[in-house]
């Protein structure tokens, strides 16, 4: 009698590729991200010209992205402003120093990339724009045209019924999450809204890496390690702006309260180590409220109001970080944007940065709005992501020292 084949089934290939998938989903996304750059390196000098078509992947990734952006800013702002107590006394203090922190950071950022100029390292051709050929419609293209750009576009557009099921199935299924909840109150309607954003963020997130893969590779194959150089350009660059940043918060313990500068990083070294490491200010926060109090002797009313309601509007790193981006990007391909232009790009950043502690990726959610107020094209953030791993850690330390700064600044010169 025959043997039985001892082949894998179709079942166990399943359990396999979903096993497989669990375990890449465990790594840390940076670690990820490192990975799928190095792949899309290799992938590029395989393919040479051919990568082109690893354009469309993280066209689609960017685009689904952009199209949640809007609506996650409004509901995370509105969110913040309903549940945040703010003291009337010393509220108009407080947003003064977050909205002056975070122009000076931006006017850091665009200053030095307007005078480092990273991005002419090395220059990339502008994304070409795809015209209508009569030998039929181009089936990539058209997936590409029906990803929705805006959560309500694909709803007025009678068109696009891909639209629309995309959006369906993506909220249908956030929402089995909190189906039971029972919303009594205005705030537990914007809270289930909030969270059932975040869910679908986070399923976007997750596919980062393979636009990170796709547009590397894309870069490689088509334009070679030229870009590559830019790129360290610009870490040097936002490293450099960051430094300043440090600097102006210093000068302004040093002249504006009783703490010396000095003595106030020496406490707080346990928060900036962990703002480094976490990535993430929100984690962040009980240990920068500990350290203010304890180790540097702030008030608790001041340290409570710079760290735990400060720390929901300021991120000053990060707004700094997408001033920088879209001038580099503007750079790279050889785009000049003006006076206006960058002056429009301080205020969309400071309105995006507003709430946007709490979002995953904060910085990545809020760059395609800053992106698409200028009109720049917005896949060239995949690229951005090969060093975001590093830089996104550098200005969670930053928003931290900001939280820092602010706490010193409201306590005032005299020690309570």
């Amino acid at each position: 009698m025959a043997a039985k084949s001892k082949g894998v089934t179709p079942k166990q290939k399943s359990s396999i590729l979903a096993a497989a998938w669990r375990g890449w989903n465990n790594w840390p996304l940076y670690v990820r991200i490192i990975v799928a750059m190095f792949a899309g390196v290799l992938l590029g000098l395989v393919l040479g010209k051919r990568a082109m078509v690893m354009e469309i992947p993280s066209k689609i990734i960017l685009q689904l992205l952009g199209a949640l952006a809007p609506p996650l800013i409004l509901v995370a702002v509105t969110h913040v402003l309903m549940t945040t107590a703010i003291p009337g006394k010393k509220a108009a203090r407080l947003v003064g120093l977050l909205v002056l922190n975070t122009t000076v950071a931006i006017l850091i950022g665009l200053g030095v990339a307007n005078s480092l100029q990273p991005g002419r390292w090395g220059v990339v051709a502008p994304p070409a724009t795809v015209e209508q050929q009569d030998t039929g419609v181009n089936p990539w293209e058209l997936l590409v045209q029906n990803v929705p750009k805006s959560l309500l576009g694909p709803l007025g557009d009678k068109q696009n019924i891909i639209g629309v099921i995309i959006i369906a199935l993506a909220f249908g299924i956030a929402l089995r999450g909190v189906r039971d909840k029972s919303v009594g109150t205005v705030q537990d309607l914007v809270e289930v809204g909030y969270n059932t954003l975040l869910v679908v963020l986070h399923w976007i997130i997750q596919l980062v890496p393979l636009g990170v893969l796709a547009i590397v590779s894309k870069v490689i194959g088509t334009e070679g390690f030229a870009p590559f150089k830019a790129m360290l350009a610009f870490v040097v660059a936002v490293l450099v702006a960051l430094s300043l940043q440090t600097v102006w918060y210093l000068l302004r313990i040093q002249f504006l309260s009783w703490a010396r500068p000095w003595d106030v990083l020496r406490g707080m070294r346990d928060a900036l180590v962990m703002a480094f490491s976490t990535d993430s200010s929100t984690a962040t926060m009980p240990v920068t409220y500990a350290c203010l109090k304890d180790n540097v002797g702030i008030s608790e009313e001041s340290a409570s109001l710079g760290a735990l309601v400060g720390a929901n509007f300021n991120n000053d790193g990060t707004a700094l970080y997408e001033a920088m981006a879209a001038l580099f990007v503007a750079q790279l391909i050889g785009t000049d944007l003006s006076l206006s232009q960058q002056m429009l790009i301080v205020l969309t950043s400071i309105i995006a940065s507003v709430g946007a502690a709490g979002i995953p990726e904060a910085g990545l959610v809020t760059m395609t709005l800053v992106f698409t107020a200028v009109k720049l094209p917005t896949e060239y953030i995949a690229m951005l992501l090969t060093v975001d791993w590093f830089l996104d850690r550098c200005r969670t330390t930053i928003n931290v020292l900001g939280d820092v700064n602010v706490s010193c600044l409201l306590d005032g010169k005299r020690k309570r």
